[in-house]
């Protein structure tokens, strides 16, 4: 098997995911994936597909990353590691479809419109 690139993308956030056979290691913009989502709950979204089809063990996951939020990256690197478990493996799609790891979350924020402070947010309305 050679190495399955895939990417996964959230709100900003671009992740190019490179799934090899291996012992697990993961690294996220050659930085070990502890460093680079302290906060657990990131950490084990990245981990999702990986223990729902439970092969965290037989790969080694290499991750480069740009833009968004800490939460847009954990998700996009989500969706690249999912969407190269279904490369490598057609049958465990049902499974990771399942759980939603397979659709692209295409909410992104809304632009800022002329006149408003936010992209709905009004000013003040004073009738006087």
């Amino acid at each position: 098997m050679s190495t399955i690139n895939t990417i996964g993308r959230r709100k900003a956030a671009v992740a190019r995911v490179y799934l090899d056979k291996g012992k697990g290691k993961i690294s996220i913009n050659e930085r070990e994936l502890s460093d680079y989502f302290p906060i657990s709950n990131l950490s084990n979204k990245v981990l999702e597909p990986l223990q729902v089809v439970e092969m965290e063990k037989n790969f080694d996951v290499q991750v480069n990353v740009n833009g968004g939020g800490v939460k847009g990256q954990a998700e996009a690197i989500r969706l690249g590691i999912a969407r190269a478990l279904v490369e490598f493996d057609a049958e465990l799609k049902p499974a990771l479809k399942a759980k939603g790891f397979i659709t692209r979350d295409s909410r992104v924020v809304e632009r800022k419109k002329y006149g408003k402070p936010k992209a709905r947010k009004s000013f003040q309305f004073s009738k006087r």
